[in-house]
């Protein structure tokens, strides 16, 4: 195995992540620790030879004292082919292993396996989860969370533990020098850790009010461009404006708040340092006077206290942003770290498609409120029968089919297939065996092959251009092109496909549904976008695909369902009549009165009955 894969970054985590930090961290890091660990141990490694530098340069000085100008090369010069072993090739070795370890080994594999395990557990969750958030919020957090996570492992491995070693090593050297010198360090570092302990919750607290605003930041900007044309249309661009100028202000009072903090926290460490030299040099001269030090003693204590003097301000700066990224982690934790709200039952199995009959047995769902949804709703589509359903808006026909896709969970009685609870299946079987095409077709911006061949993938092209045909796309296809010059069904759509028409992106999502061939098929306003004569000339299309397949089709157009097995009208989430659409005129209800007043085909969106 080469080093760099070391730490396999698609592992995937096992169980939900934990919402308490260190827990969370480790559920993100789980499968790397060998290679951390392996490179802290590198790094100390390489801040124990910082001490062993100051040793060295201590002996040096006294042998060269103790030996005299003329003795020093006569009899002690292996010390210098042994001083250029060390600091040419030992140190820059091990220095340079370290770095490697970190940059190629931690780095470039702790982004993406955080990255992907938030994102396989964000991609679980339910549908009001991502109704509830800006889009562009929860792509921030992600990336926010994997960088941070990253950041603060690297600073770990590459800092603390090389600092650690340090000052542990330089408490062992002056412990050699005398006890009174190793107590002054221990006296420095408990101020410092002092110091560290009252600024590092203030940073962390800062950091993640930063971290949110600078989240909400790109949620308001990715909300206004993803709506571009509404904002063009309504000339609302200054509207727009001011609220990312309020967003902004958020972020730079949070940021502001966050830099004073940390400029106080590096002013106050710095000054800390400078006391060091001060004492242990000053102590080193003193036992020096009193014939109880060498000066190679003070060179050593010296080299300790200036290193550490030094490294003071380099580690105070990365502490500072590990706080300040433990900050994010729990911003970005609060939000990605949500239970999923709907969940495969324990021991689930993959559903069983045989006939595909679907039943809803007393089902109530009203969306936490006491109205609206579907109320006491029992309904069984037979295998192979093509049931239309119609109703005025707010009726329940979309909730019917949100359930039987499980997007929601009923909060009264069960949805069966062939006999089996959907609740008791795996959700990726359930949806596997339902193809889908809405009102709102969803587009990627990727190309038209790819857009389609979402449908089944691994599908060869004939089948692709056969399901194209099928949806009077083909023709089109061939002749799109994109801002990069790619063409036909290698042609770019454009995010949620708003370079094609209504109509073109609904014979896309036909298309689809067409290359998937599930048992089961729900048209949910599929042919609103297509004016008449288009509707038309895909009707046999649509008659012909939903041959041999269980059928829920919703429309406002009743000359869509007008030919179907079975009507169901449903009224404030009942079933107010149901038959075929020529029995239905006959009973003169509801069915009839939409038929009537419908204009241009429609029923009337704000339609209500007395």
């Amino acid at each position: 195995m080469k080093p760099a894969h070391l730490i396999d970054p698609f592992r995937p985590a096992r169980g939900a992540p934990p919402r308490r930090l260190g827990r969370f961290m480790l559920w993100c890091l789980r499968g790397a620790w060998p290679a951390i660990l392996l490179a802290a141990a590198i790094s100390a490694l390489s801040g124990t030879l910082e001490v062993l530098a100051a040793l060295l340069l201590g002996v040096v000085i006294d042998t060269a004292l103790e030996a005299g100008p003329q003795g020093f090369f006569a009899t002690h010069w292996p010390l210098l082919p042994g001083l250029g072993v060390f600091f040419i090739l030992l140190r820059p070795a091990v220095l340079g292993l370290s770095a490697f370890a970190s940059s190629v080994v931690v780095q470039p594999n702790i982004t993406p396996m955080v990255q992907a395990r938030l994102n396989r557990w964000t991609l679980g969750q339910a549908v009001g989860f991502f109704d509830d958030d800006f889009a562009g919020r929860i792509a921030q957090k992600q990336m926010q969370t994997a960088r941070a996570v990253t950041d603060v492992i690297s600073e770990m491995v590459n800092v603390v533990a090389f600092a650690l070693a340090t000052l542990i090593g330089s408490a062992v050297l002056l412990t050699t020098i005398d006890l009174r010198i190793a107590a002054a360090l221990s006296l420095w570092l408990m101020a410092y850790f002092a110091l560290i302990r009252w600024f590092m919750p203030r940073i962390r607290r800062r950091s993640a009010a930063r971290a949110g605003a600078r989240a909400a930041v790109s949620g308001q900007i990715v909300d206004t461009i993803t709506n571009v044309k509404t904002v063009k249309l309504f000339a609302h661009d200054r509207y727009e404006e001011d609220s990312v100028r309020a967003a902004l202000g958020s972020y730079r009072d949070k940021a502001a708040g966050f830099g004073q903090v940390a400029a106080l926290f590096r002013v106050s460490l710095l000054a800390l340092a400078g006391v060091l030299p001060v004492v242990l040099i000053g102590g080193a001269l003193i036992l020096w006077s009193a014939g109880e030090a060498s000066a190679g003693d003070i060179a050593a204590a010296g080299a300790v206290a200036l290193r550490i003097a030094q490294m003071t301000g380099w580690v105070s700066f990365t502490l500072m942003a590990v706080y300040a990224n433990i900050g994010e982690i729990e911003n970005g934790m609060k939000t990605l770290a949500a239970p999923h709200a709907l969940t495969d039952a324990p021991g689930a199995r993959d559903l069983r498609m045989r006939d595909a009959k679907v039943a809803f047995d007393g089902v109530t769902f009203t969306y936490g409120r006491r109205g609206g949804g579907i109320q006491d709703l029992s309904l069984t589509v037979r295998p192979g029968e093509k049931l239309g359903i119609v109703g005025a808006s707010g009726a329940g026909k979309s909730t019917l089919v949100s359930l039987l896709l499980r997007l929601y969970d009923p909060e009264e009685g069960r949805i069966l297939i062939d006999g089996q609870d959907i609740a008791q299946v795996t959700q990726e079987s359930l949806r596997r065996g339902i193809a889908m095409v809405t009102q709102e077709t969803a587009m990627f911006n990727r190309s038209a092959r790819e857009n389609i061949l979402y449908g089944r993938p691994g599908a060869r092209d004939a089948e692709i251009i056969a399901a194209a045909r099928k949806a009077e796309a083909h023709d089109f296809i061939l002749g799109l092109r994109d801002g990069t010059g790619r063409t036909g069904y290698d042609a770019h759509l454009g995010e949620r496909g708003v370079k094609l028409s209504g109509g073109q992106r609904q014979r896309i999502a036909l298309a689809r549904a067409f290359l998937k061939d599930a048992p089961i098929l729900v048209l949910d306003e599929a042919t609103s976008a297509l004016d008449s004569e288009l509707e038309a000339s895909i009707q046999f299309a649509l008659h012909r695909v939903m041959e041999g397949k269980t059928v829920l089709a919703i429309a406002h157009r009743l000359s869509t369902i007008a030919q179907m097995d079975r009507i169901v009208v449903l009224h404030e989430g009942r079933i107010a009549e149901q038959g075929t659409h020529a029995h239905l005129l006959s009973r003169a209800g509801l069915y009839a009165r939409y038929w009537t007043r419908q204009s241009g085909g429609f029923i009337g969106l704000s339609e209500v009955e007395q």
